[in-house]
């Protein structure tokens, strides 16, 4: 069909336990298929991976000497991609809320302070017994009572018994330290996704809450700093492998129903606790549990678990990290345990993890399970530091933290606001965008299949494995002096397309549309989860660091170069427009390709700080890091300038269009820098309604 047939048409919370058990299964195993288009995009996925791993990234050094540069560099990647760690540790300021007296054993309700006026609550579980004690930190997974779940009580209350000191921590966004007062909410998805702009991904910020809750071990004297643990399953064996990677005043980590490999994450869905950006471009899972060594390591994996944290799997990273173990002499410092389960941290398990813990932090016995003394759980409710809705009404949320990080960023950021620093500062500026947005060259041209006359359609590619089409003009107009290429994420056919169309008030046989990958009809069958229609795609990308509005530019300047070739020459404009997702790739495109002549956008959010998490948004409109590197929106589009650029029906992160009183002060940075290069008549910013 010719695009102006399809133009004119134009004018005509799930519980947490719930969709954690959907993220854990409604990813797919790597024999699975939806239809060929969705199917490309996965399969380009995973040949990046495998591209990445066939390199450096990919390999474990074979001496020790070569072992410890490589794991300085390793540490170094890791924390980058975590966003780094604060240089100076904010006062834990511990607060003992309340005591249970128990035979065995006393439960104290604790909080204390991990980021400034970030608390994180916590429940000290102490032994009655002389003398300084071995301690283990047991950090929950998506279990949906965080620490005050059956899972971890049985655990803490087992490890008590035998003689351990426990700590167990609520994580933020979990537990007691929800957006809400109530246990069971889920801090993966939008709630996870509002750190990504910022920089500091989940998995970094429960790395350093963990390392500020073994700094509040051994400020307890019944603790022997020397002997210090960690555990817990499922996104608890996640914050165990990488906590015991990090901090090396963890001696013994057992992380359960967590451990596989990176790879087997490209087709499933995790959570965003349990992704770091980037990381498949410098490491596998391997090199992780190697940074371990020669502390003690065991893994837990259960025979009926997902396929990302199968036996299999598992088996492939810790073959990897035996080897450098051993490069310690400590090839036995590193175990293996597969129980018949499924996903879960079960008695069997718990008794492995006892033996191993006893023979590596108290010295004694061979590392084999011990049996579980008799053991009581408390009620949920009795373990809380603040129950029912006796929170502070000013506790600090998660959203609300990455908000207070984007403003000190902000507070530090040196944006240009007049047209000549700009053109000073453009190339910088245009480089960090670009690496921030993937960290490859965007090529000026891109091969594509010549259109005769009668072709209505064009396919391109914007890198091998990616093939889009681009919806034509009809061969009789494609000499027009003026172009608009429609951009979207929604469909050709979408009602937002359609009213974008009609605000640009184009001649429909001048138009050529663009629909992006990954998403409409290429996207993925089962990729929402929550309020992140492309949750899955979205987390696979930034695994390759790809995020996937680096993807979409890549699109855009494919589409303009491939339309090059086909009618559009250097001397005609090109306008692009773009609506919702593809609002903000078009701005994107237009600040580094110098071949747009004109922009139009709808309904594009005007940052990426929010304090509720994003609604009616796309995951992959999050590039972890931009807000550090860049800035926020409105200084995207400060970069188009003085590229004509209309702003219609901006929105909040939520999706709803904006008041007057806040359209009048949005874009504030765009705003100047278009009124200092002459051109503020060609900056229009009006409101309207949003389609959704």
């Amino acid at each position: 069909m010719r695009l102006n047939r399809i133009s004119n048409s134009f004018c005509r919370s799930l519980t947490i336990a719930g969709l954690f058990l959907l993220l854990l299964f409604c990813g797919l195993h790597p024999a699975a298929a939806q239809d060929d288009a969705r199917e490309r995009f996965l399969s380009w996925i995973r040949r990046e991976a495998e591209r990445l791993q066939a390199g450096p990234a990919g390999q474990l050094p074979g001496t020790l000497e070569a072992w410890t540069g490589h794991r300085a560099l390793l540490r170094g990647r890791l924390e980058a991609a975590w966003g780094g760690f604060p240089e100076q540790a904010v006062p834990l300021e511990p607060r003992i809320l309340g005591v249970l007296d128990r035979p065995d054993y006393r439960i104290e309700k604790i909080t204390f302070q991990t980021f400034p006026g970030v608390w994180m609550t916590a429940n000290a579980w102490v032994p009655k017994r002389s003398g300084k004690l071995p301690a283990v930190l047991c950090v929950h997974g998506h279990w949906q009572g965080a620490k005050q779940d059956p899972h971890v009580q049985a655990r803490c209350a087992g490890l008590a018994k035998l003689g351990f000191f426990v700590l167990a921590v609520d994580a933020f966004g979990a537990g007691e330290r929800g957006i809400g007062k109530a246990l069971g909410e889920y801090h993966g998805e939008m709630t996870g996704a509002t750190l990504f702009p910022i920089g500091r991904p989940l998995s970094g910020v429960q790395v350093y809450e963990n390392m500020r809750a073994v700094d509040y071990l051994i400020t307890r004297p019944e603790v022997d700093a020397q002997k210090l643990g960690i555990t817990g399953a499922s996104g608890g064996g996640n914050q165990s492998m990488y906590a015991g990677a990090w901090d090396e005043r963890l001696k013994a980590a057992v992380p359960v129903c967590s451990v596989g490999t990176y790879h087997a994450y490209l087709g499933a869905a995790c959570c965003m606790c349990e992704v770091v950006p980037g990381a498949i471009t410098f490491t596998e899972e391997s090199g992780v549990l190697a940074l371990t060594a020669p502390r003690a390591l065991m893994v837990i994996s259960a025979t009926q678990d997902a396929f990302q944290f199968s036996v299999g799997e598992a088996q492939k990273s810790l073959a990897g990290a035996r080897s450098i173990f051993e490069l310690y002499n400590r090839g036995e410092a590193l175990r293996h345990v597969i129980i018949e389960s499924p996903h879960d941290y079960n008695q069997p398990m718990r008794e492995a993890m006892y033996g191993f813990m006893t023979q590596h932090l108290v010295g004694s016995g061979d590392g084999s399970p011990i049996a579980e003394p008799a053991i009581t759980l408390e009620e949920p409710e009795a373990l809380r530091c603040y129950p029912g809705d006796t929170r502070p009404d000013d506790w600090l949320t998660l959203p609300q933290f990455a908000a207070l990080e984007a403003a000190s960023l902000a507070s530090q950021r040196n944006f240009p606001d007049t047209a000549a620093a700009m053109r000073v500062a453009d190339g910088v500026l245009r480089a960090k965008l670009q690496r921030t947005l993937g960290g490859i060259a965007i090529p000026d041209a891109a091969p594509a299949a010549s259109a005769d006359s009668t072709t209505s359609e064009l396919k391109i590619t914007p890198e091998p494995g990616i093939t889009l089409t681009v919806q034509l003009p009809s061969a009789e107009h494609r000499g027009a002096s003026e172009w608009t290429l429609i951009v979207t994420a929604d469909g050709l056919s979408a009602d937002s397309t359609t009213q974008l169309f009609d605000a640009i008030q184009k001649r429909l046989e001048q138009t050529a549309g663009l629909e992006l990958r990954a998403t409409a009809g290429q996207g993925w069958a089962s990729d929402r989860i929550g309020r992140a229609p492309d949750h899955n795609s979205a987390e696979w990308s930034l695994w390759i660091g790809r995020p996937l509005l680096g993807q979409w530019v890549s699109d855009i300047r494919a589409a303009v170069a491939a339309l090059e070739g086909n009618g559009l020459d250097d001397a005609d404009r090109l306008h692009v427009a773009g609506s919702g997702p593809a609002a903000l790739a078009v701005l994107c495109a237009a600040a580094l390709d110098r071949r747009i002549n004109s922009v139009t956008v709808q309904h594009l959010p005007t940052t990426w700080v929010t304090d509720p998490p994003w609604e009616k948004q796309r995951l992959g409109m999050l590039p972890s890091g931009i807000l550090r590197e860049v800035g926020d929106i409105e200084h995207i589009a400060a970069m188009i300038a003085p590229v004509p650029l209309q702003i219609l029906a901006p929105t909040d992160g939520q999706g709803n269009p904006l008041p007057m009183s806040a359209l009048n002060t949005a874009f504030m940075a765009t705003r100047r820098l278009y009124q200092d290069s002459g051109n503020k008549a060609v900056l229009r910013i009006e409101g309207g309604r949003t389609v959704r």
